[in-house]
């Protein structure tokens, strides 16, 4: 954390005292602002997407602006252009000097195009969690996912083919017995980690699960996996079709998370309980502590240890709550698996510097 720590003394000695100077005294929300995008600092990967129109110096304030847009938990983009517009000193911590310098509409919807298919917010977010915490140990990995509502049609099941019929029974003597397909986590265990990313359904469509109280419930949209560090900070992220199973994005995320960060223990509850998820975890180096699920009626408990492990798993919970109600995850606009992914990331990047702040603020 010193990096962290040399950057929030330099805000608060130098840049709070000039822009207070330039702007009148600031506000808790501004300083909340200002400190994120210090940490951030999404600017600096603008260069990157190597796309043609506006100057970068534009798209650079426009990329802050969706940021300050998480941060403030504004529903659209209409609402950030009229909060820039009325309040100066966000307009100026953005970028732009007056009211009048500020992009269209329209233009803004194009640069979050161009954010989203350069996927702009997850690349910064990778490489803030690498700069900062690729040093230190960190205890416990939190695995979980939660439902992403998005207005949008849902796609279209396509049927399933249909496996070749064989005789019933067992085989005869001699007769050869066909081979069994791998499943998905089978084949997840030697595949490379974009090949696993590719295999992922990201498509709209519907899920359904059982919450807290034993009700099912079901959305249209999409699903979003998160792996969680201790003291609440987002490392890995995925987003899927809402259909797809919580294991079968276990590994993908493992092997992600294992190249950012240097962890001891995988936390997972019931729906992760997977040998082959164990195995891939042990394989890296990791203690998998994964709830036991009931099969066939059978109750199977943690050892006194592994429980006081497992409480720990309530930091991904709270990061979801955190992310819908303050940071834009609640209000999905856009539409696409893409858009949707870039505009959850934005709200991630803003929450994920919150909590470092809050380690040397």
């Amino acid at each position: 954390m010193t990096v962290l720590s040399s950057i929030w003394s330099r805000i608060q000695s130098s840049l709070f005292p000039y822009l207070e100077d330039e702007l009148g005294e600031l506000s808790d929300q501004h300083r909340r602002l200002i400190g994120i995008l210090e940490v951030v600092r999404i600017e600096e990967n603008i260069n990157s997407l190597n796309v043609t129109g506006r100057p970068v110096s534009d798209r650079a304030a426009i990329a802050r602006a969706f940021v300050a847009k998480s941060v403030y938990n504004l529903g659209s983009t209409r609402a950030l252009l009229d909060r820039l517009r009325c309040d100066p000193a966000v307009r100026r911590i953005c970028g732009w000097e007056s009211r009048h310098a500020i992009p269209s509409e329209s233009t803004f919807s194009r640069a979050f195009g161009e954010f989203a298919r350069g996927r702009l917010p997850e690349e910064v977010h990778a490489r803030m969690t690498e700069r900062y915490l690729s040093d230190h140990l960190v205890g416990h990995i939190s695995r979980d996912s939660t439902e992403i509502i998005a207005r949008e049609k849902p796609v279209a099941a396509t049927g399933r083919e249909e496996p070749p019929k064989r005789k019933r029974g067992r085989p005869k003597k001699g007769e050869p017995v066909p081979p069994k397909e791998p499943t998905r986590i089978e084949r997840q265990q030697h595949m490379t980690i974009a090949d696993m990313l590719a295999e992922l359904p990201t498509a709209c469509d519907r899920g359904c699960k059982t919450n807290s109280k034993g009700y099912k419930e079901s959305w249209n949209g999409y699903k979003l996996h998160l792996d969680v560090a201790d003291g609440h900070i987002p490392i890995t992220s995925i987003l899927t079709s809402a259909s797809l199973h919580d294991s079968q994005a276990a590994i993908p995320l493992a092997a992600l998370t294992a190249e950012r960060v240097t962890s001891l223990y995988d936390l997972m509850d019931s729906a992760y309980d997977c040998d082959g998820i164990r195995a891939y975890s042990q394989n890296l180096g990791h203690v998998p502590v994964i709830e036991p699920n009931r099969r066939r009626g059978q109750k199977r408990c943690f050892d006194p240890v592994k429980n006081m492990r497992y409480n720990e798993r309530t930091t991904v919970e709270r990061v979801f709550g955190r992310l819908k109600d303050e940071f834009g995850g609640r209000m999905i606009r856009v539409r696409g698996s893409t858009k949707v992914m870039a505009h959850l990331m934005f709200g991630i990047l803003a929450l994920t510097a919150d909590h470092l702040l809050k380690f040397v603020g």
